[in-house]
């Protein structure tokens, strides 16, 4: 961006070439780009990411029922599933066969998982059923999808500045192989005469 604006104040020098003015007018349209268009991207992923997460806690919080568990018998050892929540983070469930009351009132026994250090018979648990009583996570809650819209507009913007970079970087490359290339030619075709020139031969 520095050697840019150095650019456009000698813009009217004689050392100024044509390529140096293009280069500057795109780094110039690059730098308004990342300033403006990027963050309207990250904005709008962010706003689209918000309401399809917020339709679907809505979705979710209408078709799951919590429900209270009773614990049957104990099955396997601890297993390690993530944390919808934390999904950095894994707690420790343990495998049960339970008994529960369905939504529509009916009964229901299955194998589920507590995050109860101990599960003994007879133990209750909290547990989340759809509407046909089979167990299923709980809800997502709207801060964590107000957590995820916020990282999806975040990337979609670093995204687009990277790519407006990206494409500055890949122009200039361009422009000056044509550049180089260019002078190539000019000191070929001066080169036999070089340093010759009035000097009477």
């Amino acid at each position: 961006m520095r050697a840019a604006l150095t650019v456009w104040r000698r813009r009217h020098s004689p050392l100024c070439r044509t390529t140096d003015l293009v280069e500057a007018w795109v780094t110039f349209a690059v730098a308004l780009l990342i300033v403006f268009a990027a963050p309207a991207a990250g904005w709008l992923c962010g706003t689209l990411t918000h309401e399809a997460l917020r339709d679907s806690v809505r979705a979710q919080n209408k078709e799951r029922h919590r429900t209270t568990a009773y614990v049957v018998r104990t099955t396997t050892g601890p297993v390690l599933l993530p944390d919808p929540e934390n999904p950095s983070e894994s707690a420790a469930h343990i495998g049960v066969v339970a008994r529960w009351t369905a939504h529509d009132g009916t009964g229901r026994t299955g194998a589920v998982t507590t995050t109860q250090r101990v599960a003994r018979p007879g133990d209750r648990f909290r547990m989340w059923t759809d509407e046909r009583g089979r167990p299923v996570g709980r809800p997502m809650r709207e801060a964590t999808a107000d957590t995820h819209a916020t990282i999806a507009g975040i990337g979609a913007a670093a995204t687009a500045a990277g790519l407006f970079e990206g494409g500055r970087r890949l122009f200039v490359w361009r422009l000056t192989q044509r550049r180089y290339a260019r002078l190539d030619r000019a000191w070929a075709e001066a080169g036999p005469d070089w340093g010759r020139t009035g000097a009477g031969s």
